[in-house]
């Protein structure tokens, strides 16, 4: 009868250990799902980012272009101002 006191046990502990196991499992399942699902989040927000940075790099370029155009108006209109000052800077 000492056999299968011990037999028992064993049998005991091997679906312990088999319900821990399974436990285990289900969390390293649960954890990956939690992390695909934040990648995705990670990576949709960063598709967004890169879209408004395009949006503010193109403004951006129009704001250079439209300061390049008015510094060259303003060259113009300084140059005129300078030929035709000389006439009044004798004053």
């Amino acid at each position: 009868m000492g056999r299968t006191n011990q037999w028992r046990l064993e049998r005991r502990v091997s679906v312990s250990v088999l319900v821990q196991l399974i436990t285990l499992a289900g969390l390293i399942v649960g954890s990956w799902v939690n992390l695909q699902r934040q990648l995705d989040l990670v990576s949709h927000d960063v598709k967004q980012l890169l879209t408004v940075q395009e949006k503010f790099c193109d403004k951006l370029e129009r704001v250079r272009d439209r300061t390049i155009a008015q510094e060259y108006r303003l060259r113009t209109v300084e140059q005129r101002e300078s030929f035709v000052s000389p006439d009044k800077g004798g004053r």
